[in-house]
């Protein structure tokens, strides 16, 4: 008889129907019209009612299959008052066949640390920028990001009325990472992707210093990591503070799956262990390929701004 599945491949299939599920939410919360914006530290630091009932939902569902994993929302929100209706009990069959990377076999529940940003993008979710939005669900173990789901839940959103809505990508360290069709940018090219409503004068110091061929401002960390890895980007640049460990757990976690790199400003990778502090106080630079190109290229003097 087979062997029942390794923890991380279950963990990983449950998260992958958990972000669908998230995805539902998100969708329904925007077509029932009332967003229920709370500003939390100011215009550009939002909370809607889909931040909260996704949170809710992908934390409840995995601390009742997995209850030893710890697991770190960006929401601070109440555990107790999870509803039935928020909670999803399936897994993705075909990830649970795959077997796990050797590795990674012997991995006990309270060696797991789940990463998970409800939405990521939330302020372009209000302004309807809807393809720049995501649901993270980032997974570490000693301290590394080791597998991540991200789904995109407008993905095709402008394909018209007859096309499939939304997309979950995944990933496994030593396995790959799936759903979605591996691209490099285009040689000799170097076309950053940074933030949109996060600038600032250190920000696009650091992207002039690079001098790109052209400069791609979106919204949310997931989003930047797709168009890392479909080729849209050389480089994804964010000389500030700002992202947290749930911005990047789950993107780095596909990223490193395809041979990608990321760390932040000064080169220093990031940790993911549950004593960790939040904040990625030293920015983010990440790339599919070429990644001492632009490392070699990032001045001092924004550098030295950003302290880890």
């Amino acid at each position: 008889s087979m062997a029942s599945p390794a923890l991380l491949m279950r963990v990983v299939a449950s998260a992958y129907s958990v972000a669908e599920k998230a995805a539902t939410i998100v969708r329904n919360v925007m077509s029932a019209g009332d967003l229920g914006i709370v500003e939390k530290a100011g215009p550009n630091d939002l909370q809607t009612k889909a931040d909260r009932l996704v949170q809710m939902s992908i934390c409840a569902s995995l601390a009742r299959k997995f209850p030893k994993v710890t697991i770190i929302g960006e929401e601070e929100l109440p555990t107790d008052d999870v509803t039935e209706d928020l909670i999803e009990d399936g897994h993705c069959e075909e990830i649970l066949k795959k077997p796990c990377p050797a590795q990674y076999t012997g991995i006990k529940e309270e060696e797991l640390v789940i990463w998970v940003d409800p939405l990521d993008g939330t302020k372009e979710y209000t302004e309807g920028l809807l393809d720049h939005v995501t649901v993270l669900i980032g997974i570490a173990y000693g301290g590394k990001a080791i597998a991540g789901v991200i789904n995109q839940p407008y993905y095709n959103y402008e394909a018209g009325a007859n096309a499939v809505l939304g997309r979950t990508i995944w990933g496994v360290l030593g396995m790959g990472a799936f759903g979605f069709q591996l691209a490099e940018a285009p040689a000799g090219k170097h076309i950053v992707v940074t933030t949109r409503s996060h600038s600032s004068a250190l920000v696009n110091e650091c992207i002039t210093a690079l001098n790109p061929d052209h400069v791609i401002r979106v919204g949310g960390a997931g989003n930047k990591i797709i168009q890392l890895i479909e080729g849209k980007a050389s480089a994804y640049v964010f000389a500030s503070p700002g992202c947290k460990k749930w911005d990047t757990c789950a993107p780095e976690a596909i990223l490193h799956a395809v041979g990608g790199k990321i760390t932040d400003i000064r080169g220093n990778s990031f940790q993911y262990n549950k004593e960790v502090k939040h904040m990625n106080s030293a920015g983010v630079l990440a790339t599919l390929r070429n990644y001492d190109y632009y490392a070699s290229r990032i001045p001092n003097t924004v550098k030295e701004s950003l302290v880890p």
